[in-house]
């Protein structure tokens, strides 16, 4: 008797877990999962190439020593986050991981730009090469950000869902942080066009 009450304890408990919203809100944990682990491959991929990137770079003659000093340094800042897949529940955390790729990215940007004003660099078949190779990198960290985004657009609108909430609490399912724009508010502005040139 004691066994009979036993299973139909365990197949009440199954269907209240089933229909609380409980295996979505796991199903969906595991993809945003899935997804960070995908961003922080690209990242790791455009870190790579940076030190081959500066070695060439270093090559000529008289490039600036101040690019290459911030890349090193935005690197360096990069390697010392201690970046888990328990940062997705730690939104300050989150935050110094996209700050730090942020300056990184914007060093790489800097580098890029500073270098059209080098022809041998430009005429540099392996600094080519590796450029190509970090807008490569640069698309599939936008591609992963994308997937990252919309896994966790959808994980924290099921837990936010009414149906779910008893799945929700009962999975200690929390909010996850969603990437942001570097600068909200230059972003927002309208850029300024003067076609008068001061006249």
């Amino acid at each position: 008797m004691v066994s009979r009450l036993w299973l139909v304890f365990a197949v009440l408990a199954g269907l209240l877990l089933g229909g609380c919203g409980y295996n979505d809100v796991q199903r969906q944990d595991q993809a945003v999962k899935a997804a960070w682990a995908e961003v922080l491959n690209q990242y790791q991929r455009r870190t790579d190439l940076i030190p081959n990137m500066v070695a060439t770079v270093k090559g000529e003659a008289n490039f600036e020593q101040e690019t290459l000093t911030r890349i090193a340094d935005a690197r360096a800042s990069v390697g010392r986050l201690n970046v888990s897949p328990e940062t997705l529940d730690d939104p300050a955390a989150f935050a110094r991981f996209q700050q730090a790729q942020s300056q990184l990215g914007g060093a790489l940007s800097r580098l890029l730009a500073v270098s059209e004003n080098y022809p041998n660099l430009k005429a540099n078949a392996a600094f080519q090469d590796l450029r190509a190779q970090l807008e490569g990198a640069e698309n599939r960290i936008a591609i992963a950000r994308k997937r990252y985004i919309d896994a966790v657009a959808q994980y924290n609108t099921t837990i936010a869902l009414l149906q779910n909430k008893l799945g929700a609490t009962l999975a200690g399912a929390k909010e996850k942080p969603q990437f942001t724009v570097a600068d909200e508010a230059a972003a927002s502005r309208p850029p300024t066009v003067d076609f008068g040139g001061g006249k």
